[in-house]
């Protein structure tokens, strides 16, 4: 295969997985340095390519209540002459853009119905859960000679906040009468409900309980549309809710900023990760879902999964039996404790 020159990373979806696509970038300008990375992603996850020196240019989607449009977006690939294409979220209407809009190496997975539509194919079923997302992500590149084994110790993320949004949230933080010197703990109670989540009771169980040390200030993060369950967690005078208040730049400088984020599997919890932040996490064990598949890629990380002996493990099965509800909140709080160096 000629070296690419000018190659395009589809990644159409959200945030975690967007987050776990940006080291692609770097690992193609360590083996061809001359070669324009461009990213094309949907508006609301732009702010994560923010900064990133390996990132040359980012084209946003085109959209119409959250469908990708055809016309203009081929149009707009098309003027940009890409010679190689990576799509890594596969859908029908994103493979017949790359196909028509002409580009020669069309990389994508080789397991969909419109598959040949790639003329690059990658086989690898991720549903099965043996590797990481990021792992499947940077393995599409082998199509172009790089190799996740070669950069396996080098994975970085490069994402960066920008210091107008770092004021800003200082300035948040100050009117919400933040103490300076607490130290914060983010929780995200909310999820996109791809995984099976630990029991809301009990991550409000665990908030009331890390709400009651000394110096420490809680703050609740989610959208707009998870305000009133977010609502349900301001119970005691250390929490502080800002749901729906902050956009995607905003809530990375506070992410930036905190001792702990504390998520079930969720975008933020990666945005958290890669900026160095301790993780406490809440997998279940079912394999398309799992902590090995979607975990946060950080050795800054203590995942919870269920302790119920079981195998074969299915949404199904693991709904029925509660299996979320035999992590030990008691545990979870101990662990929050020596993470925020707290006796």
């Amino acid at each position: 295969m000629v070296s690419p020159k000018n190659i395009l990373i589809v990644r159409t979806d959200r945030i975690g997985d967007v987050v776990l696509s940006l080291p692609m970038a770097e690992l193609i300008k360590k083996k061809y340095p001359d070669c324009k990375v461009t990213y094309f992603i949907r508006d609301y996850t732009s702010s994560l390519i923010d900064g990133n020196p390996f990132i040359d240019e980012v084209f946003i989607a085109e959209e119409s209540d959250g469908e990708i449009l055809f016309g203009k977006n081929l149009k707009k690939i098309k003027s940009k002459k890409f010679d190689t294409c990576v799509v890594v979220n596969p859908t029908l209407t994103i493979s017949l853009i790359m196909f028509l809009s002409g580009i020669q190496n069309r990389i994508g997975t080789g397991y969909r119905w419109y598959s040949f539509l790639f003329n690059q194919k990658v086989f690898e079923h991720r549903k099965h859960g043996d590797k990481h997302e990021l792992e499947y992500n940077i393995n599409l590149l082998n199509k172009i000679d790089i190799n996740f084994k070669d950069f396996s110790n080098e994975i970085k993320f490069h994402l960066n906040v920008n210091e107008k949004s770092s004021e800003k949230i200082n300035l948040i933080l100050y009117e919400k009468g933040f103490k300076s010197g607490n130290k914060i703990v983010i929780i995200h109670p909310g999820s996109g409900g791809s995984s099976v989540d630990l029991r809301k009771d009990k991550l409000i169980q665990l908030t009331g309980r890390i709400g009651n040390l000394n110096s420490v200030t809680i703050i609740i993060t989610g959208s707009k549309s998870e305000s009133e369950l977010c609502r349900e967690f301001e119970i005691t005078e250390s929490v502080v809710n800002l749901s729906g208040q902050l956009d995607l730049s905003l809530l990375k400088a506070l992410i930036n900023k905190a001792d702990l984020f504390i998520s079930n599997s969720t975008g933020p919890m990666h945005i958290a990760a890669a900026l160095g932040v301790h993780v406490i996490g809440f997998f279940p064990k079912i394999l398309s879902c799992s902590q090995k598949r979607w975990g946060p890629y950080t050795e800054k990380r203590t995942i919870f999964s269920p302790t119920i002996d079981c195998s074969n493990c299915t949404r199904e099965q693991c709904e029925k039996l509660d299996c979320m509800n035999s992590i030990d909140i008691g545990r979870v709080f101990d662990e929050t404790k020596t993470v925020l160096k707290i006796l």
